[in-house]
């Protein structure tokens, strides 16, 4: 057995690849449109050599009431390189850091549709530093 991939259903299509694929770096490797269906599904990498984990995002055309969000699904989670320049690139781009790095290792984020992702430090965790070692926690993470 194998993981493939998580499914996200999200309300609004261009808001969440921009926040996807824009604002937190994966990239879109296919899409499916179904007419029949009446949705669109579009996969998503991180791009990284050996890592075959893909985000499915589900749209459905006709949906009309809001998903309820939640945390049920747990959250996303991603290694990166940097955590503390990659908070700072996110909250320079608009996204709400929900619980800042302070330990140099963890930090969390959500989507438009209110998704959790965790963000890891690749290796040991970073120095503590600031603005992240002061701040404080923000709503539901």
């Amino acid at each position: 057995m194998r993981y493939l991939h998580t499914m996200l259903r999200v309300r609004d299509l261009p808001a969440a690849l921009d926040f996807f694929v824009t604002k937190l770096g994966l990239r879109e490797v296919r899409r499916h449109e179904s007419q029949a269906g009446r949705f669109t599904l579009v996969f998503l990498s991180s791009g990284a050599d050996g890592d075959p984990a893909e985000v499915e995002l589900t749209y459905n055309w006709d949906a009309d009431a809001p998903y309820p969000t939640g945390r049920f699904f747990g959250h996303l989670a991603y290694e990166v390189d940097d955590i503390h320049q990659t908070c700072a690139r996110l909250r320079d781009a608009g996204v709400v850091i929900h619980r800042p790095p302070r330990d140099g290792r963890m930090a969390f984020i959500k989507s438009p549709d209110g998704h959790s992702i965790e963000l890891l430090q690749k290796g040991g965790a970073l120095t503590p530093a600031e603005p992240w070692a002061s701040m404080a926690n923000v709503g539901e993470w």
